[in-house]
């Protein structure tokens, strides 16, 4: 086959849809975008449901962003709808009903968990120990003397950490990594908001339309349904594609172990299954994402209204179940399970490619982390 293109894109993600632009625009280059899926935009793809809501089909994806150059950047394909996210996690009372609480857990939080006088003066007592608007961690809190700080560290840790940790993991709690424990907040302020970034929003009309402009350029084609890895050559210290030398820049946004049929074995994941419920009532909780820190088998319920402002007598929630990856056919890796021994496997699989100076591997699954949107855009 005629390689009639500069540069090759696998994947029409944040990674690669910047990457594509930004080799065509500024490079001056000749774009193949190459995207396994049946659409653009990679987990932050966005559509209209049966019942008209407009739904995040791999989970929610809110921008925020410390950023502005990213934030700017993006601007270029999309307007913006202000949207501050708010969190709560929904757990057992103790007078046998339900309670909702800000997370992170907050002074807010507090005051809900031990009641208005004893959370306020706890409150008073943690601004004085650390200062106002600071987020102090679990450990820090345990270390201090004041066995009432402790107390409030090991109620965040069994009411809002923990349980749910072991939810999104599969993990039990000795197993779980002592430094992730550590760095869980206590956020000394009145801010609900899950984000405090100077920049936060939705995309005007979704992310699809701003992935949708991003590639719409002369010299950018997108196939969409093709999985380039069967036209990649790998081995040796030359890349070909359909058997033929490739000298122009590659991107390669998947996972790193597919690219070479997995010969050191599988990179361990968590995939998530996501259900879907329409119901005919304006709103059906009362915020866009209520946690599930305790009890029920699901980690979080998403109601997409409260992202996307839509009206309508329907709404569309979504109920999100954390599961171990085991079959690349039929789930998609989301979470890598960081570890010395995973980072280690990945190490050998990226060896394999040290040798192609024009490889470019991108993004969470290529490069084995996780990244937030903005941080994918800034490397893009």
């Amino acid at each position: 086959m005629e390689l009639n293109f500069d540069a090759l894109v696998v994947g029409a993600g944040y990674a690669g849809a910047v990457c594509a632009r930004e080799l065509a625009e500024r490079g001056g280059k000749r774009v193949l975008v190459l995207e396994r899926r049946d659409h653009i935009g990679g987990n932050a793809y966005d559509r209209l449901d049966e019942a008209g809501v407009l739904i995040h089909q791999y989970g929610p994806h809110i921008f925020h962003t410390n950023d502005e150059a990213v934030f700017r950047y993006l601007c270029r394909f999309t307007r913006w709808r202000d949207y501050q996210h708010r969190v709560v996690a929904d757990l057992p009372a103790p007078d046998g009903g339900r309670m909702q609480m800000p997370v992170p857990f907050n002074l807010t939080s507090l005051r809900k968990a031990f009641g208005p006088e004893e959370g306020k003066r706890l409150g008073e007592k943690l601004i004085a120990a650390y200062g106002a608007e600071k987020k102090v961690t679990i450990l820090e809190l345990r270390q201090n003397q004041d066995p009432e700080l402790a107390k409030v560290a090991d109620y965040v840790y069994e009411h809002v950490f923990v349980h749910y940790t072991m939810k999104q993991w599969g993990q039990t709690p000795d197993q779980i990594d002592p430094n992730t424990t550590a760095r869980v907040p206590v956020f000394l302020s009145e801010d609900d908001r899950y984000f405090q970034d100077e920049y936060q929003g939705m995309p005007l009309k979704g992310y699809t339309p701003l992935f949708e402009a991003m590639l719409d350029h002369p010299n950018i084609t997108v196939r969409l349904g093709e999985d380039a890895i069967p036209r990649l050559g790998l081995d040796g210290d030359v890349l070909t594609v359909d058997g033929v030398p490739f000298q122009g820049p590659v991107v390669y946004t998947g996972a790193a172990d597919e690219l070479f049929g997995r010969r050191f074995g599988p990179l361990p994941y968590r995939t998530l299954d996501f259900r879907f419920e329409t119901h005919p009532v304006d709103f059906w909780q009362s915020h866009g994402t209520v946690n599930y820190t305790v009890d029920q088998d699901y980690t979080r319920i998403t109601e997409f209204k409260w992202l996307t402002e839509q009206t309508g007598d329907k709404t569309t929630i979504m109920r999100e179940y954390s599961r171990a990856y085991e079959d690349p056919a039929t789930q998609i890796p989301y979470y890598a399970i960081i570890n010395d021994d995973n980072d280690a496997l990945y190490a050998r699989y990226r060896r394999l490619t040290d040798a192609l100076p024009n490889f470019h591997p991108l993004g969470r699954l290529a490069e084995y982390r996780y990244f937030n949107m903005d941080k994918v855009v800034a490397d893009a």
